[in-house]
């Protein structure tokens, strides 16, 4: 019994220091959203909110506020969109403004074509170019 509680105390300083440091992340990149999506993240983060204050606010479930927040979390740590900041030479304005509202906002194609006013089947075309690129860029 007492290993397992060694190995615990071993593990519990590197988990809180992940912790940290993914938190950190989220909050450098909190400035990338806008909209409902910058206002829970930074209640949640920056005013430590809770998802029952922030649900009672917005007029919601507890659970919307929490898969919503969910979702913009491994939106941001997933970094995708942060790929193409860094390789934005490689984009044209348009693709860039489709990888936003698709790997930052979550927007569906279905969503974008019509945003863009563009035929579902070109935005798709864009997205696969898009992803492939970034697949690329981070295999490099």
């Amino acid at each position: 019994m007492e290993k397992i509680y060694e190995n615990m105390s071993e593990a519990a300083p590197k988990a809180r220091r992940e912790y940290r440091d993914r938190v950190d992340l989220l909050r450098l990149r909190l400035s990338l959203l806008s909209g409902k999506d910058k206002l829970l993240m930074t209640m949640y983060l920056e005013n430590a909110n809770s998802f029952r204050q922030m649900a009672r606010l917005a007029g919601v479930n507890e659970s919307s506020i929490g898969r919503r927040i969910h979702r913009v979390t491994k939106r941001l740590i997933d970094g995708e969109y942060i790929t193409c900041l860094r390789n934005r030479n490689r984009f044209t304005k348009t693709e860039m403004a489709i990888a936003k509202d698709h790997f930052l906002r979550g927007l569906s194609m279905k969503k974008i074509a019509g945003k863009r006013h563009w035929s579902y089947y070109r935005v798709r075309k864009t997205l696969i170019k898009i992803k492939w690129l970034v697949t690329t860029m981070n295999s490099d």
